[in-house]
C-alpha cells in the first residue's frame, strides 16, 4: 500500500510550556528548522529556519513566537510546506532550543513543556521532554524522501547537552548506533 502514499504535505509542529513563576526569570524555547540537500543529507544545513529568519522559498515558516510561554495553548507554532520543498532538498530536522539568557536552563526546569507534531487534524506524535530533562536542546522531528518521492516522517526526541549555539550545526549530523 506504500506505492500510493501521498507522503506528506503541510505539518505543523508547535511547542508549549508555562510561564515561570512570579520572580523567575523567563523561559524561551525556540523551534528551529534545518534543511539538507539531496546530494549531501547529513552534512551542513542548506538553510536554517528559526526566530530570527525564513526559508529562502517561504515553504517552512515561524507562524508563532514567544520569549515567555504566555500565550493560550502552543506557543511557539512553525509550519512546513512538504508538497511545495523544491526536489534539491532530501531532509528536514526540526529542533526545540532553550533560550540560554538570563539564566542557564534544561527540560527539567521548563514548566509543563509539550510538543505536538500533525499534519491537518492528524496527530503525528506528541511528547513532554521528560526523555531529555537534561538538555538544553533537542531534535523532535525527521523529514526525509528519496528522489522525488513523498516525504516521510519520523518521530523521536534526542537531547543536546551543550551550548544551544552550536545546536544548529550539529542537529542533523548522522546518529551513532
Amino acid at each position: 500500500m506504500d506505492g500510493l502514499s501521498k507522503g506528506l504535505g503541510k505539518v505543523e509542529i508547535a511547542v508549549r510550556w508555562d510561564p515561570s513563576p512570579a520572580g523567575q526569570p523567563s523561559t524561551d524555547l525556540d523551534l528551529v528548522a534545518a534543511t539538507y540537500l539531496a546530494d549531501d543529507p547529513h552534512g551542513d544545513p542548506a538553510y536554517v529556519v528559526h526566530f530570527d529568519s525564513r526559508s529562502p522559498d517561504g515553504t517552512i515558516t515561524l507562524n508563532r513566537d514567544s520569549k515567555d510561554g504566555q500565550g493560550f495553548g502552543y506557543d511557539e507554532v512553525m509550519t512546513l510546506e512538504f508538497d511545495r520543498l523544491d526536489v534539491r532538498y532530501a531532509r528536514v530536522v526540526v529542533g526545540v532550543v532553550i533560550q540560554q539568557r538570563p539564566a542557564e536552563r534544561t527540560f527539567v526546569s521548563v514548566s509543563n513543556p509539550g510538543l505536538r507534531i500533525r499534519e491537518g487534524y492528524t496527530v503525528l506524535t506528541e511528547d513532554d521532554f521528560g526523555g531529555v530533562l537534561g538538555a538544553t536542546a533537542a531534535t523532535v522531528a525527521e523529514f526525509t524522501r528519496e528522489g522525488s518521492g513523498p516525504w516521510d516522517f519520523r518521530s523521536g526526541l534526542r537531547g543536546f547537552e551543550g551550548d544551544p549555539v552550536d545546536f544548529t550545526s550539529t542537529m542533523g549530523a548522522a546518529q551513532r548506533p
